[in-house]
């Protein structure tokens, strides 16, 4: 048997899921998210890759953890529409949109609208865990009028 990585297709379907890609639990621990499902499209086989390319989609109302890690990512809005929280400022979300969120800072993703928001994140293979906010972050986000009525605690 042969350690070679191997290169694959995963072919894209109607539904927003691809081929031999199996729909995951967005975590495994309880949190402030809701109506939220990923898929490891490179990342969680054989892949020798430094980054992870995952796709999630937040149904209408749904929400992503609120938190913050040393790692940074890049988001890529492919269906519908929604909503990011950076830090303390709300940014809208459309078709082939491209967000970068840096290290450290506290970020939400929503979707407010009636229909499915999918989006493309992108993250090093070797990250570090999500973590919660403290006190500074969420007395941030409670000063700024924009983000204080949008970010979800639960």
């Amino acid at each position: 048997m042969s350690d070679t990585p191997k290169s694959r297709l995963h072919k894209f379907q109607p539904d927003y899921s691809w081929s031999e890609v199996k729909k995951e639990q967005y975590k495994d621990t309880g949190g402030c998210w809701c109506g939220i499902d990923r898929n490891t499209l490179i990342g969680n086989r054989d892949e020798p890759a430094k980054f992870h390319l995952r796709y999630f989609e937040i149904e209408p109302g749904g929400n992503s953890s609120l938190e913050k890690h040393v790692h940074e990512h890049a988001v890529i809005c492919a269906r519908g529409r929604g909503r990011a929280i950076v830090e303390d400022v709300v940014h809208d979300l459309e078709f082939m949109d491209v967000l970068y969120v840096a290290p450290d800072i506290p970020h939400q993703l929503l979707n407010p609208y009636d229909e499915r928001f999918g989006f493309f994140c992108i993250v090093d293979a070797e990250r570090d865990r999500p973590r919660e906010l403290d006190e500074e972050d969420i007395k941030k986000l409670d000063a700024s009028l924009e983000a204080r009525d949008v970010y979800r605690k639960i």
